[in-house]
Order: C-alpha cells, then sequence, then structure tokens
C-alpha cells in the first residue's frame, strides 16, 4: 500500500485540524450565565420540571389499593388528584409544607391509624421526599397540615 500524497493529503490533515477546534467550539458555546443551575428535567431533557410538581401516593391500609396522584401547580393546576385545586390553594398558602420533623421534636404517644402516605417531586424548586404515617401526635399533625393534599382523614370516603 503507497502512502496519500498531494491534495487528497493535505485535505485529509486539514479536516483532522478542524475537528478538535469544531468540538472546542460547540462544548465552549454557553449563555454564560452561570449564576441560574441547569433546570431538572425529564424525559432525556426534553420537558422542564415544574417548580411545583408532585407525586403522592396513598395506602389507606384499608384493603383497597394504593393511590398515586400527580399535582403541579404553577399558575395553573393540572394532575391525576382528586381535589387537586383545593389541594394546590392550600399548599400554596403553607410557608414550609415539606418540612420534616425535627429529630428532637416530642410527640405524644397517640396513634391515629394505619395509613401511610409518600410525597415525591419538587415544591417551590426544592426536592420532596417525604414519608407520612399517623403513627404519633407529630405525624398526625403533619399528615393533617397538608390537609386536601391527602384527600380525606382517617375513616373518610375517598369522594368525599
Amino acid at each position: 500500500m503507497q502512502p496519500i500524497d498531494g491534495p487528497v493529503r493535505q485535505t485529509g490533515m486539514r479536516l483532522l485540524l478542524l475537528l478538535p477546534l469544531a468540538l472546542l467550539v460547540a462544548c465552549g458555546s454557553s449563555s454564560g450565565d452561570t449564576a441560574s443551575p441547569a433546570p431538572d428535567t425529564v424525559s432525556g431533557g426534553a420537558i422542564s420540571r415544574a417548580d411545583n410538581d408532585l407525586e403522592i401516593t396513598l395506602d389507606r391500609a384499608d384493603g383497597t389499593p394504593v393511590e398515586t396522584w400527580t399535582l403541579t401547580c404553577v399558575g395553573f393546576v393540572e394532575g391525576t388528584h382528586p381535589r387537586a385545586e383545593q389541594a394546590c390553594g392550600h399548599l400554596t398558602a403553607l410557608e414550609d409544607p415539606f418540612a420534616p420533623i425535627p429529630d428532637d421534636a416530642m410527640c405524644t404517644q397517640v396513634y391515629g391509624g394505619p395509613e401511610t402516605a409518600r410525597v415525591t417531586g419538587q415544591w417551590s424548586g426544592e426536592p420532596v421526599d417525604l414519608e407520612l404515617s399517623r403513627t404519633d401526635g407529630c405525624r398526625i399533625s403533619q399528615w393533617e397540615s397538608l390537609g386536601p393534599l391527602l384527600e380525606t382523614g382517617p375513616g373518610q370516603a375517598a369522594d368525599q
């Protein structure tokens, strides 16, 4: 095999030299705004996640199937939550609706029922991953503070 010589070799060498430059330009071209974080995205970066976007899972522990709802509150309300408007209105009125119970909290030993719930997603742009139960006074209070988000209290029907 003979080495390539002449114009073909020169063109090939130019392309090899331009390739790293093109990659450098493509990687280096940003908006220059380093103060704002990259948006949280879903679906491989195609859709930005809303600042107030939640998934709620409720287990009534009464033999009925576990229920899962979505809720988005961003100037408009959408999702599968059965009381979405009320839940968004209630949550936006709270200062920090998903604050954890402090580790040093003194809780009454009152049992409120076997129900459990989990809320995940984002609220006010912050991540939410909250496990809820009704196993003592602090947790009952936390559960009830979320009002219509958990739809109903203990012993109430889902359609009330």
